[in-house]
């Protein structure tokens, strides 16, 4: 892998991600950018003790362009992007309207190919290597930060989780602070560790294992499995088998087993539902926030889900879900994983 750093007109930083050691990244930025105005602010809320992100400047982000206007394509026949080169592997760059800037953070936009009409699941192994290497690299430059408290990882795919642009990308949030799913999680192994003197990871995990009822798919250095209470009605929780914090972590081994475990629970995915319409999604890495006491304690995973319920139905958070935080699942976790397994690549 070769990393190029460089700027973007408005100062934003850019990372092209390369396969080739050989390649040379010079295009410059050629369009008239004004400084990128931010107004983040983070408020506490005094009853749940949880943070509220106010970003009332993003009311104005791009929204649903057509192909040919794509930002995150590269800048090619007359057209500049928010990608000056002509082409790329994976580029990492600032987003230009971030809900977290400056002493509250950062965002960033990864993007998975320069590919317009393709997805993360189209990716061969060589490409979604690349990807966790970025991932990787960015968690440990973030990590270096004082105001990254906590660095999330993830995709949004699909106009029903909310998607503003259809080119194959995800996003890189540094939180201030840990965040409040974290935040409970890590409660709760720090109490299973007082009453039992294991990591509740370890034995969740083990768990599932042992039942096999949830398991999608295992291989020497990962597990897939549905958990035993499932929120969505497809949800894929993925570990590594030897427990890290974060990404930095992983081992050799693991990194070069990953693209081949999670490109097949991707696709799989696509074809829970058997319909030649792309499964919408949410992927997320959920890492250990770097200055936390029970730090130690936690396990790097991804948990992969999506809204779709059935087709052409969707599983929205209405009044349970929103209102009390109690989800209601229409999906048995065990059925979950049986379809799963039964969509296997052949």
């Amino acid at each position: 892998m070769k990393r190029t750093a460089t700027r973007l007109a408005d100062g934003r930083e850019l990372f092209y991600y390369d396969l080739r050691d050989d390649t040379v990244r010079e295009a410059p930025d050629r369009r008239r950018l004004d400084a990128v105005a931010t107004a983040s602010e983070v408020r506490r809320d005094p009853l749940l003790g949880d943070s509220v992100v106010i970003a009332s400047h993003r009311q104005g982000r791009t929204h649903h362009p057509p192909p040919d206007a794509c930002p995150l394509c590269p800048s090619r026949d007359g057209r500049d992007t928010e990608i000056p080169a002509a082409d790329y592997d994976v580029v990492v760059f600032e987003n230009r309207f971030p809900s977290l800037a400056g002493d509250s953070g950062r965002c960033e936009v990864v993007c998975f190919t320069s590919d317009h009409d393709a997805s993360f699941a189209c990716l061969d192994d060589e490409r979604a290597a690349l990807v966790l290497a970025a991932w990787t690299d960015r968690t440990a430059e973030l990590a270096e930060l004082p105001s990254v408290a906590q660095v999330f990882c993830f995709e949004n795919r699909g106009r029903e989780i909310g998607v503003t642009l259809g080119h194959p990308h995800g996003q890189i949030y540094g939180y201030p602070f840990t965040t409040p799913r974290t935040e409970c999680v890590l409660a709760s192994v720090a109490g299973h560790r007082r009453e039992t003197g294991e990591n509740l990871f370890d034995a969740t995990l083990a768990a599932e294992r042992a039942d096999g009822r949830r398991i999608v798919l295992e291989t020497e250095h990962w597990t897939a499995y549905v958990p035993y209470a499932a929120h969505w009605p497809y949800e894929v929780h993925l570990h590594p088998r030897r427990r890290v914090p974060d990404l930095r972590f992983l081992d050799d081994a693991a990194r070069a087993e990953f693209p081949r475990v999670y490109l097949e629970l991707l696709r799989r995915f696509d074809r829970i539902f058997g319909s030649p319409e792309p499964t919408p999604y949410i992927s997320a890495w959920h890492q250990a926030p770097f200055r936390h006491p029970h730090r130690s304690e936690f396990a790097l995973h991804l948990e992969l889900f999506t809204v779709r319920r059935a087709p052409g139905k969707l599983k929205f958070l209405a009044g349970s879900e929103s209102g009390m935080s109690v989800f209601i699942n229409d999906v048995p976790p065990e059925a979950a994983a049986e379809r799963l397994r039964e969509v296997a690549s052949t």
